[in-house]
């Protein structure tokens, strides 16, 4: 081979790779722009539908509640959370997690169904979420230590016997999965998770194969790289297994049967990560995050048993 012909077929080589390294870069950050960018939904674009809408209604008309506010440690945003007492006294406080692009506002049924027990409430917007401040939402992973502080604030006004329980839905799941890797206060008691995910890497491969038909490889990667750069967190350690590792608080897991959302099995991999005592409920014939909607009265029966369980 000439010299000439070396050089030629190096050069086409080259523009080859800075082409495809072009294009997989584009669509890593694409894919960080799509799964990370704060929506900026209003309550008004977050209204759901029949029983949720009418539990929406509802929180909104909720007089006695508080609007609460700190700064996040690490960025300094400011962080909101929602703060709704019992109407009869008491010690007892769910601090409650939303879902992805959700917020407090869409886990009305939920503060609701916690209300009507006789609990208090608090349910803070994550980053990038709601009323909070913040660009990126954050998939529950530095969540998890803001919501340790809003535990703090719980025991601070309530008094060092209050009785916490931490629960989530989808997003909310993992973020309070998260937390039990952390040392909590002991008056965190139990915890219930709804379709939470396993890892953030795992739940992000799920959702490219899900919606754009690609392979993990090499965009999972990338995008998780420039997420650590353009978001500010190393997602690749985002682990509800791995925190789980750590727990040895109660965990009533709840996942539904037909979720494509964050896949079933993902609550097989959470339920055997944890050491600490645990229950599985998998709800039959149910998507994503609609355990509590299509088995209302089981799942208020069975969420509110497990917390009184710890709290005699």
């Amino acid at each position: 081979m000439s010299k000439k012909k070396k050089i030629l077929i190096s050069f086409l080589t080259l523009i080859l790779v800075v082409v495809v390294g072009g294009i997989l870069g584009y669509a890593a950050n694409y894919l960080v722009t799509y799964a990370f960018d704060n929506p900026h939904r209003t309550e008004k674009q977050l209204k759901s539908k029949g029983q949720e809408r009418i539990d929406q209604e509802w929180l909104s008309k909720q007089k006695d509640g508080s609007q609460w506010a700190m700064r996040a440690q690490d960025t300094k945003q400011k962080l909101v959370a929602f703060y709704y007492p019992a109407k009869k006294a008491t010690k007892k406080t769910i601090v409650v997690a939303h879902g992805y692009q959700g917020s407090h506002y869409t886990m009305a049924s939920y503060i609701r169904m916690f209300h009507e027990k006789g609990y208090n409430v608090l349910a803070p917007d994550d980053r990038g979420s709601g009323q909070s401040q913040g660009r990126y939402v954050t998939f529950g992973y530095p969540d998890s230590r803001d919501y340790l502080i809003w535990v703090q604030r719980v025991i601070a006004k309530n008094g060092r016997d209050s009785q916490i329980g931490l629960f989530g839905v989808s997003m909310g799941g993992a973020t309070v999965m998260m937390m039990s890797g952390l040392k909590l206060p002991h008056q965190v008691e139990a915890i219930v998770e709804d379709c939470g995910y396993d890892t953030v890497a795992n739940e992000l491969t799920y959702q490219l194969k899900q919606q754009f038909n690609m392979p993990k490889e090499p965009l999972i990667t990338l995008s998780l790289l420039i997420a650590r750069f353009r978001v500010g967190h190393n997602f690749t350690e985002a682990s509800s297994v791995n925190a789980l590792h750590k727990n040895r608080l109660p965990v009533l897991f709840i996942h539904g049967q037909k979720d494509t959302f964050v896949p079933t099995k993902m609550v097989y991999n959470n339920f055997k990560a944890t050491e600490g005592e645990k229950y599985l409920w998998i709800t039959l014939n149910t998507k994503h995050a609609d355990s509590l909607k299509n088995y209302p009265h089981k799942y208020r029966q069975k969420v509110g048993q497990f917390y009184d369980k710890f709290w005699q």
